[in-house]
């Protein structure tokens, strides 16, 4: 299938609802989803992982089952879809969608030369859902707990040297640099065999069976990475001509080494780029259920809207930092940037077009009429180029600041210009109209660039241009729902 592109988010844990880090992980994908459609076929899929050990045991911690827990949490991370406007073609819930029973089966069975059984002994991370070597978790802090028990093992080993050479070749590309560099130092030390099912009474009888064994579970990664082939389908993985998948930087091992180890083993294509994402911080800290210093995404698109919240997280969190939030800094942000920005410079522009009751708008402007107007329009017409240039190398606060350029720009061109004065004189009629002109111009070129990020501020903005005589509500109101 040429020209096709998957696109995936990782699947979130379901043990608690979800919160502002994985919002932005939905939409960023979302993004670069949108954006793809333009010119290529997409399949966006996400989905939720409900075949874990934490999902177990935060049941237990509430006295009540893994199916209530998953079922009540997954449709929260399912609503999200709607709330952040999310435009997936597939949403894979683990525990509930045969089509990923199957594909987990199917996996399994096409591994099966690289599968073996034996007795292992070591310290387990539930946060991570992964064995470790140290004695205690960096990434969640906690005490490893001992586990010693008969489980199946993944010849990861045999598939060091194939996945150095991939990405030495970068036929997978990580990116940032700083990602890729992590996994090579990982895959230049001992790169060890690695359990991929846990005993029944360990995972107290929740999750898939390994197939032809009923006492053994399959571990939750091996499970959770074939979310990816049963949510898009195996054609469509197979056929497409770019395979991208979103995830967090505290992943990338999964994703880079074991996810192309069973392909591998598989026979399977394999991804062609991790994007890697950093981490929604407050005061520093990693935003994390286990922690509790969590903010609900539902609570801030209650009061600023959905593309408010977008906005936030695109341009002041981004695609690959670390960065800090905070409900004064997200008000900060929807005042100056959207209420004042570009609010107030489509709203004074369509109302500008009514006073002044221009029919129509010249085609063609004399630069020397609008001296500033040409340099806005020289900036309005290069938008696209920039936008589209820093989407594909993962950089969605670029494409962000130079939209927000280009606004800032076009409300100067208005300050500048006072067409509400030129209206005033009859002589000043074809600058009045060079000067709206190269205004709508901007704005135009703006609401098209904006459609990956804000789609029905996109679309808002646009359909103000194309009618001014209708007074729409304020896409930014200065004073917050």
């Amino acid at each position: 299938m040429k020209n096709t592109i998957f696109v995936s988010t990782a699947i979130p844990y379901v043990n608690a609802p979800p919160h502002l880090g994985f919002a932005l992980e939905a939409v960023l994908g979302d993004v670069y989803a949108r954006h793809a459609r333009r010119k290529h076929a997409v399949c966006f899929i996400s989905g939720t992982d409900e075949n874990s050990l934490k999902n177990v045991r935060a049941a237990e911690a509430r006295g009540t089952t893994p199916r209530v827990l998953v079922d009540a949490n997954a449709a929260r991370y399912r609503d999200l879809g709607r709330l952040l406007d999310l435009s997936y073609d597939d949403f894979v819930r683990t525990s509930a969608d045969e089509r990923h029973r199957e594909a987990v089966a199917t996996l399994w069975k096409a591994c099966a030369s690289s599968l073996y059984r034996k007795r292992y002994e070591g310290r387990y991370c539930v946060g991570c859902e992964a064995f470790l070597v140290e004695k205690r978790c960096s990434e969640h802090g906690a005490e490893l707990e001992l586990v010693e028990e008969d489980n199946w093992f993944f010849r990861l080993s045999d598939y060091r040297a194939p996945i150095l050479e991939l990405l030495l070749s970068e036929r997978l590309r990580i990116h940032p640099r700083e990602r890729r560099n992590e996994a090579l130092r990982f895959l230049e030390g001992d790169v060890l065999d690695v359990s991929v099912s846990r005993s029944r009474a360990r995972a107290r009888g929740w999750g898939l069976e390994v197939p032809g064994d009923p006492e053994s579970i399959i571990y939750v990664w091996f499970d959770a990475l074939a979310s990816y082939i049963a949510g898009a389908g195996l054609p469509f993985w197979t056929t497409a001509s770019r395979r991208l998948h979103l995830l967090g930087k505290g992943i990338l091992r999964f994703h880079a080494v074991l996810w192309p180890a069973i392909l591998l083993a598989a026979g399977l294509p394999l991804p062609t780029d991790l994007w890697v994402h950093g981490y929604v911080t407050i005061r520093g800290e990693k935003i994390a259920k286990s922690r509790g210093n969590v903010i609900d995404p539902s609570e801030i698109v209650a009061r600023y809207g959905t593309d408010a919240l977008r906005w936030f997280l695109l341009r002041h969190v981004g695609g690959t930092r670390d960065a800090d939030v905070d409900r004064d800094r997200i008000d900060v942000v929807y005042r100056t940037e959207l209420a004042d920005g570009l609010g107030n410079l489509v709203a004074r522009t369509t109302s500008l077009l009514r006073r002044c009751d221009i029919a129509r708008l010249p085609d063609v402007i004399e630069h020397d009429v609008d001296p500033s107007g040409a340099k806005l329009a020289s900036e309005a017409n290069a938008l696209a180029a920039r936008v589209d240039e820093a989407l594909e190398r993962f950089a969605p606060e670029a494409a962000l600041s130079a939209i927000a350029e280009l606004i800032a720009s076009a409300n100067k061109h208005i300050a500048v210009t006072e067409p509400w004065v030129l209206a005033k004189d009859p002589a000043q009629r074809p600058k009045l109209a060079a000067v709206l002109s190269n205004t709508v111009l901007a704005i135009t070129k703006v609401g098209e660039a904006l459609h990956p990020f804000l789609p029905t501020t996109a679309e808002a903005v646009l359909a103000a241009l194309r009618d001014p005589t209708v007074v729409a509500p304020l896409l930014f109101p200065k004073t917050p729902r």
